[in-house]
């Protein structure tokens, strides 16, 4: 499933926790793929707190708690990382990551903790959600199959990387333009993993992010940038995006765009998604300024410019994530929207 489905069933199932309607969900996928973002950025988005335990790290007396004795009986410390409404507050989430790496004595003692949200006399306060991730067998990692008991007491969603989830995000987190032309000129690069060879460094949303933090680091470094590069998504995806970055130098004048003269596209169609990309990440700069409307005006006039219509469509669905309905009101949006009426299978 889609990372922005996901985050709409997450959002609800957090909601739904004060209603009595929670199911804890369990996410599966490849590692890098973005499964603990997707649940931090849930956590950030009701500003609420998220409580991370990393089963694999633990034993069970870690979250049964430790016996202690009072006159002729046996209480249980309760483990102070697991959720508290007067420490922590009334809402959040319990984030129970890396399940599927933790051994079977582990597993068990969260049995209770998942269905029943108690562990002997202590219990999850009512607005806390419980959602748990993990890598699959397949996936080369340290991994046990889920018990049939666990297993059930989880709803199941497997995630999947997908490039215009990931592109809304990047823009969103101010990731480098090049590297999201990159990624629209080769979309099949934004995940490829092959367990069968297990790589140490491959791409996936998680690395393409450090590629991002390289280009920041080392982009004035010609001489580091491909080693840099190639170390964060492996020596074939570093080698093609360090290509299609020495390649821009050719790319046309952007600010001449932006005050609408008349600017030829580049025939080069990697140029082309790049060229794209960056007028997506202007348009976000000038959001809120005296500037922006006529900006995005000129942008679409470009748009419509592009040989491949669908060239122009996906830059204008990628500016309209990112700044929203307000596009709608520029008046190059209805000439450019009759423009493309044959193509408008997109989602506006």
């Amino acid at each position: 499933m889609r990372p922005a489905q996901l985050s709409t069933i997450l959002d609800r199932e957090f909601l739904s926790a004060q209603e009595g309607h929670h199911t804890p969900v369990m996410l599966w996928g490849p590692p890098g793929v973005g499964k603990s973002q997707i649940i931090a950025q849930v956590a950030a988005r009701h500003s609420v707190p998220m409580i991370d335990i990393r089963l694999s790290q633990m034993e069970p007396t870690d979250l049964r708690g430790i016996p202690f004795r009072i006159e002729d009986r046996v209480e249980w410390a309760i483990p102070s990382m697991l959720p508290d409404a007067k420490k922590h507050g009334p809402q959040g989430i319990l984030f129970l990551d890396e399940i599927t790496s933790a051994p079977p004595s582990v597993s068990a003692a969260a049995y209770q903790l998942i269905l029943d949200r108690r562990l002997g006399a202590y219990q999850i306060p009512e607005g806390w959600a419980i959602f748990a991730a993990g890598n699959r067998q397949g996936d080369r990692g340290v991994t046990y199959t889920m018990p049939a008991p666990l297993a059930n007491r989880f709803s199941h969603f497997e995630v999947e990387a997908n490039l215009d989830d990931w592109v809304a995000w990047a823009y969103a987190n101010n990731i480098d333009e090049r590297l999201i032309g990159f990624l629209r000129f080769r979309p099949e690069l934004l995940f490829d993993f092959d367990p069968a060879h297990n790589p140490v460094a491959f791409p996936s949303p998680r690395s393409w992010e450090f590629s991002h933090r390289a280009l920041q680091k080392f982009g004035d470094h010609p001489e580091l940038l491909l080693p840099t590069l190639q170390a964060c998504v492996g020596p074939a995806a570093g080698l093609e995006l360090n290509a299609f970055i020495e390649n821009l130098d050719r790319m046309p004048n952007l600010d001449a765009i932006l005050r609408g003269e008349e600017v030829a596209v580049p025939r080069e169609i990697d140029l082309q998604y790049a060229v794209a990309s960056a007028l997506v990440g202007r348009a976000i700069r000038a959001k809120g300024s005296t500037e922006a409307r006529n900006i995005y005006g000129h942008i679409l006039d470009y748009a419509s410019r592009f040989p491949l219509k669908e060239m122009g469509i996906m830059l204008v669905s990628d500016m309209h994530r990112a700044i929203g309905q307000n596009l709608f009101d520029v008046p190059q949006f209805s000439k450019w929207a009759n423009a493309v009426a044959d193509l408008m299978l997109y989602e506006m």
